[in-house]
Parts: C-alpha cells; structure tokens; sequence
C-alpha cells in the first residue's frame, strides 16, 4: 500500500526565467503534451504536478503557474511566474522531489519558503528553502 503526501510549491520565479525550464513547469503541470528534451528523464520520468481527479487532499489537487505583476515602478510593471500547487503525491513521486526542486531554484525570485511536503495523516510539515540558487534538502 502507498503511502501519501501533501505537496505544496508556493513561490514565485523571476521573469527571465528560461523558456525551457518555463515549458517543463507546463508539461509538469499537464497543460504541454510533450515532455521537453531538456529535461533527464530519469529526474522528471512523467508529470509530477498533474492533477488527480482521484486526490485524497480536501478540495483536491491544484496547479498554477501565471505571470502577475509584482510592482509598478516609474520605469513599467515588474513581472514575475507566480508558482502554486497542492498535489497528492504517493511514496513514489517522492523520489523525484529533488529533482524538481533543483529545475526551479535557479530561478527563484526571493530566497524563503518556497512551499513543503506532509504526509497525510501527520500535522508537522518539511519545508523547501530557497536560497541563492539552490534549496535546502527535504528528508521525506
């Protein structure tokens, strides 16, 4: 029997974040079909952020990814990609957590929380950090 868990992104990458990286968050997401070239198959072996009609989380699976505008300076709106989810994950996906996290830390828009994994049935909550290009490592 699987175990599950609660997975939550919640951060927002910078506007220049490379087309690639924006175009595996969308096939990731299940809003592209085809999964890009750039992206190692054994880290990302299929979507992980689709949602489940099936999710065991209350209210169910959400994904979104958007360019909102952060700031309105003198010199024009300041834009960034504004990352959420909340995904039911089995044992499995786990295992491809890192591999995730290490696509989008490079393009982070403010170092902090950037979301966190729950196993369903617990109430204490393994943050991600993001800080200076990379992440603080999550044990699940």
């Amino acid at each position: 029997m699987s175990e599950h868990y609660e997975v939550v992104l919640s951060c927002f990458l910078r506007d220049d974040t490379p087309a690639p990286v924006l175009a595996a968050l969308r096939w990731h997401m299940g809003m592209d079909d085809d999964c890009p070239d750039t992206l190692d198959p054994d880290g990302h072996p299929y979507p992980l952020l689709l949602p489940d009609g099936n999710s065991r989380l209350p209210g169910g699976d959400t994904v979104c990814l958007r360019r909102t505008v952060q700031e309105f300076t003198a010199s024009g709106d300041r834009y960034e990609w504004e990352l959420f989810a909340r995904k039911d994950w089995v044992d499995d996906l786990t295992l491809h957590l890192d591999a995730f996290l290490e696509l989008i830390a490079p393009h982070i828009a403010n170092s902090g929380y950037g979301g966190h994994i729950r196993h369903v049935y617990e109430t204490e909550v393994k943050p991600f950090h993001f800080h200076d290009g990379t992440y603080d490592p999550v044990e699940v």
